[in-house]
């Protein structure tokens, strides 16, 4: 009995008693009034960029890497898989292989696309006057 008060009754009192004392200390969050760029800013260090939205932002230019970097992968990949295509010598087990690789690497290109016209769609939707038009939050 004992054994089950300290592993579960016991962490869940403590969370309930930190989770009131928190709230009603009277403490105002900052953040509600504020947008996401005056968060970031806020939080950012002396030595970091400002800039983390739009087209030279950081968020911007880790997308484009990541991009180039799928892309070149998938390249690569249908290639081998073109080669093992080739190679197969009419074996059906390596002619399947080889068509799930190109695939595979198709279907990675389409997701990086995807994945790129969502980040794009979002982080304009967080800049003034972004891609969706919305407004700041």
């Amino acid at each position: 009995m004992m054994k089950l008060l300290n592993q579960k009754v016991l962490p869940a009192i403590t969370l309930a008693v930190l989770s009131v004392a928190l709230f009603a200390s009277g403490q105002t969050a900052y953040a509600f009034g504020g947008t996401i760029q005056n968060g970031a800013d806020s939080a950012r260090g002396s030595d970091q960029s400002a800039n983390l939205f739009g087209n030279s932002g950081i968020f911007q230019t880790i997308t484009n890497v990541l991009l180039f970097i799928l892309g070149a992968v998938s390249v690569i990949m249908i290639i081998i898989g073109g080669l093992r295509y080739v190679v197969s010598g009419g074996n059906s087990a390596n002619v399947t292989a080889a068509k799930n690789t190109i695939l595979y690497a198709i279907v990675g290109i389409i997701v990086a696309i995807l994945a790129y016209a969502i980040v794009n769609f979002v982080l304009g939707s967080f800049t003034a006057g972004g891609a969706s038009g919305g407004t700041n939050i």
